[in-house]
């Protein structure tokens, strides 16, 4: 579909979240401002209360297609639009953004870099660990760019 038709499906759907999120975020190509868009990525950290309520809230929206974990839910909407939504927390918030965001070559050249150091950067969005397993970066996009040594991309650079 179209840019800008997505944008409006997108903005649409985080509306009707929102009420319902502390943070919410329009991801994947749509962020990248890629002129066609395959689906709709929002990644969201839900309020407390509303864990519970997001799922029943997030049926009426579409028609639930996968539910394979605790962090993806995948949704058909009308004209058959898929919705991956990603819950996030407060610790995975960047990190799941950053990846979510992608692009598929961006990730990789990422990933690879992280592993020549030895690191691990986790599509979970955990963040960026070192060889001993602790946690060096994640907090920002930025952070992780500035600890694997690459110049930071704005999203519509990261193609």
């Amino acid at each position: 579909m179209r840019l800008e038709t997505a944008k409006e499906v997108a903005e649409q759907l985080r509306a009707t979240l929102m009420p319902h999120c502390q943070r919410i975020e329009i991801v994947g190509s749509i962020r990248r401002h890629r002129p066609t868009v395959h689906d709709i990525d929002i990644v969201l950290i839900p309020k407390p209360y509303a864990v519970i309520m997001m799922s029943g809230l997030l049926t009426t929206i579409g028609d639930l297609k996968a539910d394979g974990d605790l962090i993806k839910r995948v949704f058909l909407i009308d004209y058959n639009i898929t919705v991956d939504i990603y819950i996030a927390t407060p610790s995975s918030w960047a990190t799941l953004v950053l990846i979510r965001t992608g692009s598929k070559e961006n990730n990789i050249k990422l990933c690879s870099r992280a592993r020549t150091k030895g690191w691990q950067l986790k599509a979970s969005g955990d963040g960026l660990f070192n060889e001993e397993g602790e946690r060096i970066a994640g907090d920002t996009e930025q952070s992780i760019y500035e600890a694997l040594g690459i110049p930071y991309q704005e999203p519509q650079e990261r193609q």
